[in-house]
């Protein structure tokens, strides 16, 4: 499969959190931001926006600071299963416009200094549930 470490996990997952008065729900920007984004993209695929998503996906923000203040945010990952029909091309545009986007904080989007990574390791075809 691709993206698969025979000598390893085989996927990636990163789960932090602790109490702070960043946001509304106590938790740091950029987790927040990450779990904004799988709700979007359940949101669109459920509404069939993107009617060839399925129901696989996650987030990673990477958040620039200047000291405990965020100034923008950095680099978006995001992985999500989709139908087998759909052009990589296409999915990226869709997730940065109507997935991405539609989340992040204008003042925190600087559409010339940001990074995304929409299924970094190609197709994702085969997931779960």
């Amino acid at each position: 499969a691709q993206g698969v470490d025979t000598g390893g996990a085989g996927d990636q997952g990163l789960m932090f959190g602790f109490a702070c008065d960043e946001t509304e729900e106590l938790m740091p920007l950029p987790i927040m931001l990450a779990h904004k984004i799988c709700m979007q993209l359940s949101d669109v695929r459920k509404s069939e926006i993107l009617p060839y998503l399925r129901p696989d996906g996650k987030s990673q923000v990477t958040i620039e600071y200047d000291g405990f203040k965020p100034v923008k945010v950095n680099t978006v990952v995001v992985s999500t299963q989709h139908a087998d029909d759909i052009k990589l091309s296409d999915l990226k545009e869709d997730i940065v416009e109507k997935v991405i986007k539609p989340v992040i904080p204008k003042h925190l989007l600087d559409d010339e200094d940001i990074t995304y990574h929409i299924n970094p390791t190609g197709r994702f075809v085969v997931g779960g549930p």
